[in-house]
C-alpha cells in the first residue's frame, strides 16, 4: 500500500508542477538592433545570432513593418507619437502606398531566439520611435529604452501584430483614445 501512495504522490506532484509551469511567462533572450549592419557586427563578435539569422530577422521586420506598421491620416498625428522627423509618407515607404496616409520610419529591429518557432510567434519585430525619445515595436505591446541592446523578452513580444495595411488610418482621436501608440509596456532593452 505504501509504493502505491507514492506513485499517486510523485503524478500530482508532477502534473502540479506541470500545471505552474503552464502560468510563467515565456521569456526568449531578444537584442535590439538599430540597422542590418549593426547585427551582423554582432554576429560576428559571437553575438546570440549568425548572419544568417540577422538577415532573416530583418528582412521579417521589413515585411511586418510595411504589413503592420501604424498609420495615421495626418504627418502632423504621427508626429505627435512618433516625434519630429520620424515619419513619412505611406508612399515613401511602400511602393504603391497612399500618400495621404503617414507612417512612422523603421528605426531598428528586435530579434527573439525562437527564430523557427512554429507557434505563429515573429522572430522579429520592427522598431518605431516614440515621441518620448524611446522604441516601441509594430504591435505597441512594448516600449524600450534603446534600439541597440540585449534582454530577455515576452514571447508574445514577437507576436505576429494586426495588418494595418488597407485599414482606415488612426486620426488624432483614435490614436488619443489609444493613449497613444507603444503606450502598453515599459521593457528594459538597451536599457
Amino acid at each position: 500500500m505504501k509504493k502505491r501512495s507514492s506513485h499517486v504522490a510523485l503524478a500530482i506532484l508532477g502534473a502540479a508542477a506541470f500545471t505552474l509551469a503552464g502560468c510563467v511567462e515565456e521569456k526568449v533572450e531578444a537584442e535590439a538592433f538599430p540597422d542590418l549592419t549593426s547585427c551582423k557586427a554582432a554576429a560576428n563578435q559571437g553575438g546570440l545570432f549568425s548572419p544568417a539569422e540577422c538577415d532573416t530577422a530583418f528582412a521579417e521586420a521589413q515585411a511586418l513593418h510595411v504589413e503592420s506598421a501604424p498609420r495615421y491620416d495626418s504627418q502632423q498625428v504621427c508626429e505627435e507619437i512618433h516625434g519630429p522627423g520620424n515619419c513619412g509618407s505611406e508612399q515613401q515607404a511602400v511602393s504603391g502606398g497612399s500618400g495621404s496616409i503617414f507612417m512612422p520610419m523603421m528605426m531598428g529591429y528586435l530579434i527573439g531566439s525562437m527564430l523557427g518557432n512554429a507557434r505563429g510567434a515573429a522572430a522579429a519585430q520592427p522598431l518605431y520611435k516614440t515621441a518620448d525619445g524611446r522604441y516601441s515595436n509594430a504591435a505597441g505591446t512594448g516600449t524600450y529604452a534603446s534600439n541597440n541592446g540585449k534582454g530577455k523578452l515576452s514571447a508574445a513580444e514577437f507576436q505576429k501584430p494586426a495588418a494595418t495595411v488597407g485599414k482606415a488610418p488612426m486620426t488624432k482621436a483614435t490614436a488619443q483614445s489609444r493613449g497613444g501608440f507603444g503606450a502598453s509596456s515599459s521593457r528594459g532593452v538597451g536599457g
